[in-house]
């Protein structure tokens, strides 16, 4: 028994939630008999009583009881229902009844060195007590027990060097862990409570002018808000209820609720924070929705049910058919789960992109805070995803410095606009002051500025988007002069092989290639890179703690137009040895356009000074 304890159950206070739960099927059963036995009288409710003095804790159902033969059964057998016989003997689907797997009575000896059971079941003159120590079997007994029910008496264990086992006698743990697992039973719990009130006619500076006195509280909500009508909840109600529950100061951007039957029957309510919480993008955030099942939480937070693209969304989902006696380790290989899972993601990218057509400002909003996860998604998994997220994306355009989706871009493109361009860099200004879009906006082609590390990535990832390519503005060979253009720079640029030859030399293994540019138009030098690795990917790489570092193929592009390129041919012929120098200069100057310090600062700042003295 303890193996079969240990292996079900992660946390010790789980019983109190399990006994609950068999208490509420006790008065279920008990309620599907007063249908047609109108003799049956009954409040229908639970009640918890602590004794610190004998370190018991009790509780009392006014159920349906069992005779002796359904506590050798049920109790004396591991693993045998009673609620789970009850309903399939009556055949009615109505009847919701939680536990229906015969093991969540035996949590109670996770807490207490013995258990009593009194009970009296309906339509019986007798009662009868089953008491055990646990392993070491049972004994049945009879008992003067008068009225119809059950009263569980856990005689809690004492408290050790490991373990704090008389907090289970405390009133305020008590009712906290009714309030976090058995909130939305459907039947009151009860308990008496000490509470405190200023005595009458007491002095206002007189130490004893408090007295305490106590009350038969009910501590549960008993309807779950989720299980109301959507039409009869108010916005207040699911503000206050968001906040309350999952700890946030601000009322949430959006509410999904769900309700669905079927292949899988489950009833979510979800919400995504209109604010990104403190710790969202470090190691410490922990994804996942809570898991109910009929109202009685299974787990705070279950991971399985969102995928990690999806991680900013908080709520939960309550589903009949999950087993309420199920560990972390099972709850992973469940299949209601996975189609409850898969069936959350399609509604949320659903919602996600209504909002996109329907408020865009508050999409635009929910972008900006949590966007970057939508970017990690289409990376990860070597994309496995993308095809998912590609819609929900955005980026800033160079149209109007404003999100735009790839599907909006695309929808704007011109007609001869062959590839969806796009250019990296730190900010938005940062990228509008690069030289190598001049060629581009000179074309009237709209750009994409990627600002987050990740968005490179993630475009390489998407590759195409509706048959359109990807490329960088910075990278390759744009393809978009006319053939007469084409023709005018490849003659060009075969007068001056010798020029760059020996500008290619001068800088080594810096670069790639030393050529004449076609996408500059005012700007003096550029870099640009050939390969899949662009300089801003370079970057991002050789920022992560690695002792391999990585380094793309780059380019130095001379503008033919600028006057800087006049004074390099005439230094081809007069002072060789001053290219050398120059080439250098332009190549720090263009790295440090693309945010990369000079490899040799001195080196940089002596040669220009030089120049700047001649």
């Amino acid at each position: 028994m303890d193996l079969m304890i240990n292996s079900i159950y992660t946390h010790k206070e789980i019983f109190l939630r399990e006994l609950l739960s068999n208490s509420s099927d006790a008065i279920d059963k008990l309620h599907f008999k007063s249908l047609t036995d109108t003799s049956i009288k009954s409040d229908f409710s639970i009640q918890i009583d602590i004794n610190k003095e004998k370190r018991t804790l009790s509780i009392t159902d006014t159920g349906i009881g069992m005779s002796k033969e359904e506590l050798e059964n049920n109790l004396g057998i591991i693993a045998k229902s009673g609620s789970f016989e009850f309903k399939k003997e009556n055949k009615d689907d109505s009847i919701d009844i939680i536990g229906q797997f015969g093991v969540g009575f035996y949590s109670a000896f996770m807490v207490a060195d013995e258990v009593v059971v009194e009970t009296k079941a309906y339509g019986s003159d007798k009662a009868y007590c089953w008491k055990s120590s646990g392993a070491d079997g049972y004994t049945i007994t009879d008992c003067d027990k008068q009225d119809i029910g059950t009263i569980i008496t856990l005689h809690i264990k004492e408290d050790t060097e490991d373990e704090n086992y008389s907090e289970f006698l405390d009133e305020f743990k008590i009712k906290m862990l009714v309030k976090k697992y058995s909130d939305y039973l459907r039947y009151p719990i009860k308990m008496e409570c000490e509470h405190s009130r200023k005595k009458e006619n007491a002095k206002e500076n007189d130490e004893n002018a408090w007295e305490q006195y106590k009350t038969l509280d009910t501590l549960n909500s008993m309807i779950p808000l989720w299980k109301k009508n959507k039409k009869d909840i108010l916005d207040e109600e699911l503000n206050g209820f968001y906040k309350d529950k999952f700890g946030d100061y601000a009322d949430p951007a959006k509410v999904i609720q769900s309700k669905t039957e079927g292949t899988a029957t489950y009833t979510a309510m979800l919400f995504i924070p209109s604010t990104t919480p403190f710790n969202y993008y470090t190691k410490d955030f922990e994804k996942g929705l809570q898991l109910y099942s009929s109202g009685v939480l299974i787990m705070d937070k279950c991971a399985e049910l969102l995928p990690d693209y999806f991680s900013f969304v908080k709520g939960l989902v309550d589903s009949e058919d999950l087993s309420l006696n199920i560990s972390r380790e099972m709850l992973q290989h469940d299949k209601q789960l996975k189609i409850i899972a898969k069936s959350l993601e399609k509604k949320i990218k659903n919602e996600l992109l209504s909002w996109i057509k329907n408020d865009r400002e508050g999409y635009e909003k929910f972008f900006n805070n949590f966007g970057l996860q939508i970017k990690y998604g289409i990376y990860s998994s070597y994309g496995a995803n993308k095809n998912e997220l590609k819609d929900l994306v955005m980026f800033t355009s160079s149209k109007d410095n404003k999100l735009s989706t790839i599907a909006e871009y695309v929808s704007r493109m011109k007609d001869d606009q062959k590839e969806i361009y796009y250019a990296c860099g730190e900010t938005i200004e940062k990228i509008a002051r690069m030289p190598q879009i001049e060629l581009v906006k000179d074309k009237g082609y709209e750009i994409f500025y990627l600002t987050d590390d990740i968005d490179e990535f993630a475009i390489k990832m998407l590759m195409e988007y509706d048959g359109k390519t990807f490329k960088n503005i910075a990278s390759g060979d744009l393809d978009i002069e006319t053939e007469e253009e084409k023709k005018q720079a490849k003659e060009k640029s075969e007068q001056y092989n010798e020029l760059f030859k020996a500008m290619q030399e001068a800088l080594k293994d810096k670069v790639e290639e030393v050529k004449l540019s076609s996408r500059l138009k005012n700007g003096a030098v550029c870099l640009t890179s050939v390969g899949d690795m662009s300089i801003e990917m370079e970057k991002v790489l050789n920022a992560m703690p690695s002792d391999h570092k990585v380094k793309a193929q780059r380019v130095l592009e001379i503008n033919g137009d600028h006057p800087i390129f006049k004074k390099l041919c005439d230094l081809e012929k007069s002072n060789p040895n001053k290219l050398k120098d120059y080439a250098n200069l332009l190549y720090t100057q263009a790295a440090l356009m693309e945010g990369i310090s000079p490899e040799d600062p001195v080196d940089f700042s002596n040669k220009l000074a030089s120049l700047m003295a001649e």
